[in-house]
């Protein structure tokens, strides 16, 4: 039984979850890790030691805030600061309050898909920097582009941080930098961090901790099935795998199954059977360097300005505008 019911797609997440899970080979989308639970253990996982892009790009924005909001503001136009994907806000924050200090006039578009977070956010924000003009835009970085390219008239800066652009595959990378091009002004900016190829096992330990964190991440898009579809997964059916290339700089995350099983998902009209260790691919984080940055740069019409990088350059913070015609 694998035919959708006439409510099955009533959001773009059982679509996808319906499209995924009847390919071969399977895989879901990891922009639906995150939920309350999903959005908690994230935080858990910038946390631990092992997860160095977190404090690799702390450390770089700290460093270089100064510069960085000088680079923002040096033509001394009103803007806007777009930021895909803000999370908790816990690195933007050096970069806010580093334009609060220096009177620069600009207002705040934190975006990101869960609702919790942005709603965490703006209560942050409003109480640590309430001198910060703060508009939440909810959605997918493909929904809030069009939104962000409405913004006709007023100078845009564009946050994509944290390394999320390692999300796609060099492919759909490109495709979603030419649509940010399409919606950059001449004198937009935007700002994107950047992993960097590095010690495969640094790599690999970043994304399998022990403690089952990244586990756990991985998994809550079974709960997330249960929960809202009335799935009857069990995650403890599954193993947690990471793998990485070095050649290519790809790092990929699967869920294996343990046994050959069952699951339903009764809104989604799906009986989904599962082959002792069939994979559900759920996640890749791209890792870079400064050739592949500017292949990719080129290839979208962006060009780089400049970059900042850590003190064990394990992580690189690239500005780039789009190329004058």
């Amino acid at each position: 039984m694998q035919n959708k019911t006439d409510s099955a797609f009533d959001t773009m997440f059982g679509q996808e979850v319906h499209e995924g899970l009847t390919a071969f080979p399977k895989y879901l989308s990891s922009k639906y890790f995150y939920d309350e639970t999903g959005d908690k253990l994230f935080q858990d996982i910038m946390a631990m030691p092992d997860y160095y892009l977190t404090e690799s790009e702390f450390a770089i924005l700290k460093r270089y805030s100064p510069e960085i909001t000088k680079l923002f503001s040096e033509d001394k136009q009103p803007f806007s600061l777009f930021e895909l994907g803000a999370g908790d806000g816990k690195k933007t924050k050096i970069l806010l309050r580093e334009l609060v200090a220096k009177n620069v006039d600009f207002d705040y578009r934190p975006i990101d898909i869960s609702q919790n977070a942005l709603n965490q956010l703006e209560l942050s924000i409003k109480k640590e920097l309430p001198a910060v003009p703060i508009n939440p835009l909810q959605g997918t970085y493909f929904d809030t582009l069009q939104d962000i390219g409405k913004e006709n008239g007023r100078k845009k800066v564009i946050l994509f941080l944290g390394s999320n652009i390692g999300n796609l595959l060099h492919p759909q990378a490109i495709d979603f930098l030419q649509k940010m091009t399409a919606v950059l002004g001449t004198k937009d900016l935007l700002f994107m961090g950047m992993d960097q190829k590095k010690h495969p096992q640094t790599i690999l330990n970043a994304y399998n901790d022990k403690g089952g964190i990244t586990e756990a991440f991985n998994k809550n898009i079974l709960n997330r099935i249960n929960t809202e579809f009335q799935g009857n997964f069990d995650p403890d059916k599954f193993l947690h795998w990471e793998v990485y290339d070095p050649e290519t700089g790809t790092a990929k995350s699967y869920l294996v199954a343990k046994e050959k099983h069952m699951v339903l998902i009764a809104s989604l009209g799906l009986e989904i059977n599962f082959s002792q260790w069939e994979t559900i691919h759920t996640e890749i984080s791209q890792k870079y360097d400064d050739p592949t940055v500017e292949w990719l740069a080129g290839k979208a019409g962006l060009e780089i300005v400049t970059s900042f990088t850590d003190g064990n350059n394990f992580f690189k913070d690239y500005i780039l505008k789009k190329k004058a015609l």
